[in-house]
């Protein structure tokens, strides 16, 4: 298989696992953000409450949270650094109970590294 199949290929895979169903972390979500004026990477962590569902609801209406919504929550901490590797180890070291989930560690460290990525390049960053 040449190098284009399998690129090909692991964009699909790739496309595929991020759509299916996920189970939130009950301790909160990160929404990661890169600034190319000053160079940094900015991971903000937000509260959530997970209903019997597992959807995340907003504590004021009790109704699910939609991941289009234009209201405005209220961050619990913010992260910054120059590199994945620095704000990984603020969260995982300094503030271990931010995260529960191995799964969403894994998630939060890819995402950390194209945010990296992406910074470094000057490159718009998308958060999956």
């Amino acid at each position: 298989m040449d190098f284009i199949k399998i690129f090909e290929k692991k964009i699909d895979i790739d496309n595929d696992l991020s759509n299916r169903y996920i189970k939130l972390d009950p301790n909160g979500y990160f929404i990661i953000k890169i600034d190319l004026e000053t160079k940094k990477i900015i991971l903000e962590h937000y509260l959530n409450t997970i209903n019997k569902e597992g959807y995340a609801i907003d504590p004021k209406t009790n109704e699910p949270i939609k991941c289009d919504s234009k209201e405005i929550k209220t961050c619990n901490e913010t992260f910054t650094g120059i590199s994945a590797k620095e704000i990984g180890i603020a969260i995982t070291e300094k503030r271990n109970d931010l995260i529960s989930r191995f799964d969403h560690a894994l998630y939060l460290g890819r995402e950390l590294q194209k945010a990296e990525e992406c910074l470094y390049k000057k490159l718009p960053y998308i958060q999956d």
